[in-house]
């Protein structure tokens, strides 16, 4: 395929995408083209962020509009091979990332699916986990981690691909405070782009450049997003959100 690499990496046109039997879209003539950077999206449950995550990664095949890839259109299951091997998804509950025995035999698990010989992937794996903090938890059994160390491992088993984007799905569920702070410091430190959904008004401040807000399929840009503390005004003060601990 060539792409073309002075194009945006994503592009969505009018994309609209009905869930079976439903009678709204789920998306609704969503255009989107994110800027390079961290970007965030804010929305009620149900407003339609997973699912425009799942249309970028080709889970859901929109029923209208057209998604592109570095200039390329994206329709049939060959056409996403090359954008999952640089667009990582970091799904809401860990226990659907996390399948192996232990810590290092997930990391290692993607670069092994690509080819790379095993010492090669287990190198990997451990640079990328030693780079996050997590050297510690190398040899841990991954069903026996707390719900933090699973996010920051699942985290882990992404940015070994070296990604290029990176989705993040509502990353600080269920995050005790200590492991939200540590989440927010490892995305201040990587280099590559982020769009990050979240309810957590306070992290999307805190992580990010552009905030988008979603409601009813539809997609808003909200504007710059800036820190703050609780005594604060923002361009998106009217939009009802959350702050975290």
């Amino acid at each position: 395929m060539n792409y073309n690499h002075s194009a945006p990496f994503i592009e969505m046109h009018d994309v609209t995408y009905f869930y079976p039997g439903a009678e709204k879209p789920a998306l609704d003539k969503v255009n989107f083209i994110p800027d390079k950077g961290k970007v965030g999206l804010i929305g009620p449950n149900g407003s339609g962020k997973t699912t425009l995550f799942h249309i970028i990664m080709g889970l859901l095949k929109p029923d209208n509009g057209q998604l592109l890839f570095k200039g390329q259109p994206l329709a049939h299951e060959k056409d996403f091979r090359q954008l999952r091997r640089e667009v990582g998804l970091l799904f809401q509950d860990a226990d659907d990332q996390l399948f192996s025995p232990t810590v290092l035999e997930d990391v290692a698990f993607g670069p092994l699916n690509l080819g790379i010989s095993p010492a090669m992937a287990r190198k990997a794996a451990c640079q990328t986990l030693a780079k996050l903090g997590l050297s510690d938890l190398v040899e841990r059994i991954t069903h026996q981690l707390s719900g933090g160390e699973k996010k920051l491992v699942s985290l882990a088993t992404i940015l070994v691909m070296e990604p290029k984007l990176l989705l993040l799905d509502e990353p600080t569920n269920n995050l005790d405070s200590s492991t939200r702070m540590k989440l927010i410091e490892i995305l201040a430190g990587l280099k590559l782009s982020c769009i990050i959904i979240s309810h957590d008004w306070d992290f999307l401040a805190a992580t990010t450049a552009e905030i988008y807000a979603m409601e009813n399929g539809l997609l808003i840009r909200s504007g710059k997003s800036s820190l703050h503390n609780h005594f604060h005004v923002h361009s998106h003060g009217g939009y009802p959100h959350e702050h975290g601990g």
